[in-house]
This record gives C-alpha cells, sequence and structure tokens, in this order.
C-alpha cells in the first residue's frame, strides 16, 4: 500500500466524519480491553481481534439501512459493535456471561443478534459466504429490497465453496455484496505466497460478477465503494464484490507470535495508513474539531468500553441447565 497523502479539506459534514472517528475508535479501544481481559484468563477459547481493519466495517455500515444484514468469520466483533450491538452485551459473551448475546455459550465466534441482523461470527473458514447467499436468497424471495453483506478474508477466498456460491448468486441475481477483507495475511500465510492472482475480486469475473479494488484503511473511501454496490443489488442487479485492501495489527488470534512479518512492517502500516488517524487529521486539519474534542471523545469511548467490562465480570457464569438448552431450533 503507497502512503496516504496529507488529508485534503474534505466536503464531508463534521458530524458523519465525527461519527465514524467515534465508531471506529470504540472497536480498537474495546478489542484493546478484549486483549486485557483474554490476557488475565477472562476470555477463553479464541479471540481474534480486529485492531487496524475499522474502516471496513464502520464505511459499509454507514451504507446499511433497516433490513439489510451481516454474516462474517471468526474476526467479528467489530461488525458486531458497528451494526449497533451494545458493547455490554458482547462482552459479557466473551467471558462466557449469561448476559451474553448467545447466553454466554457463543463466545467471540459464535454470537448473533435477531433484533440487529447479525448472523455470526462462524469459526469454519469461508462457511458464511454461501450462508450469506441464502439470506439475501430469502430478501429476494420476499420482494423487498434488503441487502446482505458477507464478510469473508484472503485466506477463505481460496475456498471452493466461495466460488460455487459466486455461481448460484450471479446466476440468482442475489442481493449480496462479498466483501472481501484483504489484510494480507491467511492466519500466517502471506497472501503472495498462496494466491497466484494478482487479485481477489476479478475472479468474480468469471461468473459475471461486477466489482473493484478499495482503500480499505479509508473509510470514506469504503463508504463511497459501498454505495456503488449496493445500489447495484437493491436495483436487482446484484452480486457485487469489494476486495478491501486493510491490514491487522495483530496476531491472528491471541496465540500468534506473528514471527511471519517484521515489527517494522507493522509500525510502517501504523505510522502511513492508519484509518481512526486518517480521520483524525481530517477532522482537526478541516477545522471540524479540537484535539480537546477528540481527548473528550476518546475519555467517553474508554467509560463504555470499562462499562462494558465490568458488566462482563459481574454477570453470572450460565446455569448447568444450560447445557441442555438451544441445541435443537
Amino acid at each position: 500500500m503507497a502512503p496516504r497523502k496529507t488529508p485534503e479539506k474534505s466536503n464531508i459534514s463534521r458530524d458523519e466524519l465525527l461519527g465514524y472517528y467515534r465508531e471506529m475508535l470504540l472497536i480498537r479501544r474495546f478489542e484493546e480491553k478484549a486483549g486485557q481481559l483474554y490476557g488475565m484468563g477472562l476470555i477463553g477459547g479464541f479471540c481474534h481481534l480486529y485492531i487496524g481493519q475499522e474502516a471496513v466495517v464502520v464505511g459499509l455500515e454507514a451504507t446499511a439501512k433497516d433490513g439489510d444484514k451481516r454474516i462474517t468469520s471468526y474476526r467479528d466483533h467489530g461488525h458486531m459493535l458497528a451494526c449497533g450491538m451494545d458493547p455490554k452485551g458482547v462482552m459479557a459473551e466473551l467471558t462466557g456471561r449469561e448476559g451474553g448475546y448467545s447466553k454466554g455459550k457463543g463466545g467471540s465466534m459464535h454470537m448473533f443478534s435477531k433484533e440487529k441482523h447479525f448472523y455470526g461470527g462462524h469459526g469454519i473458514v469461508g462457511a458464511q459466504v454461501p450462508l450469506g447467499a441464502g439470506l439475501a436468497f430469502a430478501d429476494k424471495y420476499m420482494g423487498n429490497d434488503n441487502v446482505t453483506f458477507a464478510y469473508f478474508g484472503d485466506g477463505a477466498a481460496n475456498q471452493g465453496q466461495v466460488y460455487e456460491t459466486y455461481n448460484m448468486a450471479e446466476l440468482w441475481n442475489l442481493p449480496v455484496v462479498f466483501v472481501i477483507e484483504n489484510n494480507q495475511y491467511a492466519m500466517g500465510t502471506s497472501m503472495k505466497r498462496s494466491t497466484k492472482s494478482p487479485s481477489l475480486w476479478e475472479r468474480g469475473a468469471a461468473y459475471g460478477i461486477k466489482g473493484e479494488a478499495v482503500d480499505g484503511m479509508d473509510v470514506l473511501a469504503v463508504k463511497a465503494a459501498g454505495e456503488k454496490a449496493v445500489a447495484v443489488c437493491r436495483a436487482g442487479q446484484g452480486p457485487y464484490i469489494l476486495e478491501m485492501m486493510t491490514y491487522r495489527y495483530r496476531g491472528h488470534s491471541m496465540s500468534d507470535p506473528a514471527k511471519y512479518r517484521t515489527r517494522e512492517e507493522v509500525q510502517k502500516m501504523r505510522d502511513e495508513k492508519d484509518a481512526i488517524e486518517h480521520v483524525r487529521d481530517l477532522l482537526v486539519q478541516g477545522g471540524h474539531a479540537t484535539e480537546d474534542d477528540l481527548k473528550a471523545i476518546d475519555k467517553d469511548i474508554k467509560a463504555i468500553v470499562n462499562e462494558a467490562a465490568e458488566f462482563s465480570k459481574e454477570s453470572p457464569e450460565p446455569a448447568l441447565s444450560e447445557l441442555w438448552t438451544d441445541i435443537y431450533a
């Protein structure tokens, strides 16, 4: 990724920019806290942090309307927060508590919110992609103009079920936006070592699916591309593929020492491409906010995250009888 230029004055409104700043900062601070709780032994099992990729989900959620659906892989906490799920319920689920979205039984990878049309959180690589097409098929069958966002990573993009799904989605003109969150590394394998094609979105051309690559570290670029993709789907001309060129700062999961890349590479991305710093620069240089304004937002966000952590600690663990509930529909 090329270094980002000094931001120009944006024609986007102050309130919109502040909104994106708050949402991305909430995801980052929440994930930092989740990392702390994992280190303290309060979160068990797997825990995949979204730090660095915040612009992708915040930019796309800015294009969604009530009724739109979202489904993703196991790096999913950011998607939950961006679609409006309560940080307290998300953190309580991460810590396996009764107050969590799946009563403490789904954990990091498998929580859902029917109210917010969030359909997981899936531990099997690529499994959410055909499910996302199924959600879109339901909307087409019902005759509404809702859109489904099906998120997956660059590693999952090599799964066979993705291409079976592309074929059916194009065959039936399904209103689904396939979002490839290309953070450059599938677990510990760089894309250069695992993928021969220079891009991932262009593979959709074999099925007649339109798409594009997007700077996934720029929330405004993500929103602009998302608006185009969503318009195609709402007009009955879907699906659409968005390959978001992004980057994760932490390891694949909490057990990953990330020795497959240098510290200098990660620091360079933080210095030159950080999504939150980009919006901060737009706000300050555009005269939309002062450093004190932004400090106040950070203080507010930290309070929300700390409250979520305290709620999760105080929420009881599920009763043993819960082992036998919700097993069958």
